[in-house]
């Protein structure tokens, strides 16, 4: 059948308060920053050329609003981003430290992104895309947690590329024991794996990358190529029997460190859908990750991520530069 789009994502759309700036009266002033994972990596995607759709729900209140419109301006589908009569827009207060690292305060008990039902999945939807991406957001709770389920087994039985990021933040689950048992569902269905190396530990209680990556790899015989971010020590691609490591750019300017993740993983997702996820090889894999680290280097120096993805001559232009 026709694909409508190229990558179709699941998850949560909500605003990211960040830092900036003391006032007159000595007040911190926080910036209201369209952000959530999912739609990080569709703004990454649409500056590389793919067409994008994002499903999920916010609030009938103005970030909703505002929201839906920033999407559209991006040029990300909202056909199906859904409004909650009843529930607000999730909001988080993202705290950055001196290092550009930072730290989550989510309000979120409910917010509308964990409303999406089961009836909200729309099979020829889904159908209609080459890829689907989700991350660990829409599983901390029952019901958006049988919608994700309900829409990855669209996807894997219409044969789409599934594209999974845990994206763990720990406030937001009620034990780490559903945590580790939600991310082992995501790892059990994805063809394509970005974690970071905090993750990896976290699910094979190993610090040593290589041994954590190889534990996944024979638990989880469906994943196809598993990269793995190592913040300032670069990244490693795993892919059949093939080990692949691109040191970071590092920067100088790097403000904070919002959307880095996201970002190389929409580069890495967007490589799988030009060149396939079969039989890639390792010069393909380190242009791979050359290039989403070159990306994911240059949102640091940006606030904010969904707005301010770089674009791929910037990308490939900041890369030759180095």
């Amino acid at each position: 059948m026709n694909k409508n789009f190229d990558v179709i994502a699941l998850g949560e759309l909500l605003i990211d308060f960040t830092e900036n700036g003391v006032s007159g009266q000595g007040n911190p002033i926080f910036e209201a920053n369209p952000g959530g994972a999912p739609c990080n990596v569709l703004a990454m995607l649409n500056n590389l050329g793919k067409k994008t759709s994002f499903l999920g729900v916010v609030g009938k209140d103005q970030f909703g609003t505002s929201l839906r419109n920033t999407l559209n301006s991006l040029g990300i589908d909202t056909s199906h981003l859904y409004e909650d009569q009843e529930v607000h827009t999730t909001l988080a207060f993202v705290h950055t430290f001196e290092d550009g690292d930072r730290d989550f305060a989510f309000y979120r008990n409910p917010g509308a992104d964990m409303m999406l039902s089961v009836d909200q999945i729309d099979e020829e939807y889904i159908k209609s895309a080459r890829a689907f991406h989700f991350g660990t957001l829409s599983m901390t709770h029952e019901g958006v947690r049988r919608a994700t389920a309900k829409a990855i087994d669209i996807a894997r039985e219409a044969g789409l590329l599934i594209s999974f990021d845990p994206n763990l933040r720990p406030p937001l689950w009620s034990s780490m024991e559903l945590a580790k048992e939600q991310i082992a569902y995501g790892l059990s269905k994805c063809d394509l794996l970005k974690i970071s190396e905090e993750e990896l530990e976290f699910m094979t209680g190993t610090k040593d990358v290589k041994e954590g990556a190889h534990m996944l790899l024979s638990r989880y015989p469906n994943l196809k190529l598993m990269n793995v971010t190592m913040g300032k020590e670069g990244s490693t691609a795993f892919h059949e029997g093939r080990e692949v490591f691109h040191a970071p750019f590092l920067q100088e300017n790097t403000i904070e460190t919002t959307g880095a993740g996201d970002t190389f993983g929409a580069c890495a997702l967007n490589y799988v859908l030009e060149h396939g996820i079969e039989g890639l090889t390792e010069d393909q894999l380190y242009e791979m990750l050359e290039f989403s680290n070159g990306a994911s280097s240059l949102i640091t120096t940006k606030k904010g991520a969904l707005r301010v993805m770089p674009k791929k001559e910037e990308v490939l232009t900041f890369i030759a530069g180095k």
